[in-house]
């Protein structure tokens, strides 16, 4: 009996110290995208992303419109020409056409890679913060707020990292 006692205290006493030890744990949590949405740096970055878009929609625009005027200028003139000099022509625009879809490939993919670069370069340079931070409030876990399902609201660090990025970083290199 006194055995029995004695491992149910043993017992009790380890799984109470334990739950003492994970109730002290620091945990915070933060939304990446209003740091970087809401940053000085951030919001350079997204209005240059924003007017590289623009100016390729309008180039883009520019093209298709040169394209379907010379579409309809070559069916005009379907029945002057001959079928060879027809299907020449038809197969140049066609030519064109493909270019015009490669070069929007291209520039959309450019865009994106510049974009990831630019993600990148954000968490290269809000990391030090966040590591600052942490070490001078005690907190031993940042989460990201994807990652949390739900959680107490005095817990979101995303306003302190804001305003401490801000303070520190004023540019994002996009190389």
């Amino acid at each position: 009996m006194t055995r029995k006692l004695f491992i149910f205290f043993f017992i009790f006493f380890i799984s109470f110290s334990t739950n003492s030890l994970n109730a002290q744990d620091n945990i915070a949590f933060i939304d990446l995208n209003i740091v970087f949405d809401n940053s000085n740096a951030g919001k350079k970055i997204s209005k240059e992303i924003q007017n590289q878009q623009k100016k390729n929609n309008e180039n883009f625009n520019k093209l298709k419109k040169k394209f379907e005027i010379d579409k309809e200028k070559l069916i005009t003139q379907k029945n002057v020409l001959s079928t060879e000099e027809f299907e020449k022509k038809i197969l140049k625009l066609e030519k064109d056409m493909n270019e015009y879809n490669s070069e929007i490939k291209k520039k959309n993919s450019e865009l994106t890679k510049f974009q990831l670069n630019v993600r990148k370069e954000f968490y290269k340079s809000l990391r030090p913060i966040l590591e600052e931070y942490a070490k001078s409030n005690s907190i031993d876990i940042i989460l990201k707020k994807d990652n949390v399902l739900i959680g107490k609201t005095n817990l979101d660090i995303s306003q302190n990292i804001l305003d401490l990025y801000n303070k520190k970083v004023k540019k994002i290199s996009t190389n």
